[in-house]
């Protein structure tokens, strides 16, 4: 029997992660629920059992196995080193830790050199999700040929910051179709009805830290396997998803069919249909990333090609919770059941 904590409990990535945990291997474990003062008290649900999400302290983490840190990264800055001496395993989903010495980006998805674990790693991080969904893409396409240059134009949800962006996005909505001021306190721009490559200079959020935060994990999961991103992020008028318009080169002319197959595998899902091209709606509580084909074909064997675009989408809470998971599981190897208890 295991001891896990989520701290960050009352966030959306929180209880992304309680519900992954449930339908996991895992769901025997004791959960216990931690976040910052304010949501101290809050009734929550494990399984069948109601639960309050406590106060996190100091001595939060005696006696629990992993604790996934799921909150802003001023709490698990604050907090993970507690964790860590408490013998706890940490696997930071806040984005503070990544850059941390020997703290390891991991997704368990991907090949047999992106998911080596080094047991005295003080921490692991699981790659976000879009860093994830364009690896799984990337490792694929690699096996039927090698890529010569990838340009990815990323489209991200307002759930990307958490609760109160996904508030901000409705009330700018229902705002601009009453012809009423917008709230700009996340966003300091229109982001409903709206395409945007900055949020302005007084934004709590910031596009180009999520950039570099998806450019440092894929870079960690290549390990100079693939090639380096040209990628741009977008903020688009939309809650929940990941979508993606990817152009590759390829180095040599290589068979569609090959593409196809390569790509129709596990933890892909490839259409192959106009009617259901992927999307942000279509991939709500999917575990997989949704992919659409889309190659210039050879003028001179209209079987082959060496460019193509790709369309993807993935449910980024869904993705983030179930890689952290794994990367659970992959530890679980390590340490027999209850090693702190």
């Amino acid at each position: 029997m295991y001891k896990i904590a989520i701290a960050g409990a009352s966030t959306m990535v929180g209880r992304e992660m309680k519900d992954a945990l449930l339908e996991s291997p895992l769901a025997a474990a004791s959960v216990v629920l931690l976040d910052e003062e304010e949501a101290q008290g809050k009734l929550d649900q494990v399984g069948d059992e109601v639960a309050v999400i406590q106060a996190i302290e100091a001595d939060s983490f005696e006696r629990v196995d992993f604790t996934f840190f799921c909150g802003t990264e001023s709490l698990t800055r604050k907090y993970w080193r507690h964790a860590l001496r408490a013998g706890s395993t940490v696997l930071d989903m806040s984005g503070a830790l990544d850059q941390e010495a020997g703290v390891l980006v991991r997704a368990p998805w991907l090949g047999s050199e992106a998911a080596a674990v080094d047991l005295f790693t003080p921490a692991v991080v699981p790659a976000h999700p879009a860093a994830l969904s364009l690896a799984l893409l990337l490792e694929r396409v690699q096996q039927a040929a090698p890529v010569r240059f990838a340009a990815v134009t990323a489209l991200m949800p307002a759930s990307e910051f958490g609760r109160a962006a996904m508030d901000e996005l409705h009330q700018q909505t229902v705002n601009l179709l009453s012809f009423q001021g917008l709230p700009r306190v996340t966003f300091d721009a229109q982001v409903a009805y709206n395409l945007v490559t900055g949020l302005g200079e007084n934004a709590a959020v910031s596009l180009s830290t999520v950039e570099a935060r998806i450019r440092r994990h894929y870079s960690a999961l290549s390990a100079g396997r693939w090639p380096a991103l040209a990628l741009q992020v977008v903020q688009a008028p939309v809650f929940h998803g990941y979508t993606f318009s990817i152009a590759l080169e390829l180095e040599r002319a290589v068979e569609i069919a090959a593409l196809d197959e390569v790509l129709n595998s596990e933890h892909l899902d490839l259409v192959l249909e106009d009617t259901d091209s992927p999307s942000n709606l279509a991939v709500m509580g999917q575990n997989d990333v949704t992919v659409r084909l889309r190659p210039e074909k050879d003028a001179r064997n209209p079987n082959t090609t060496t460019r193509l675009w790709m369309w993807a989408a993935a449910d980024n809470l869904r993705l983030y919770a179930q890689n952290a998971l794994d990367c659970a599981m992959d530890l679980r190897r390590l340490r027999p059941a209850g090693t702190v208890q």
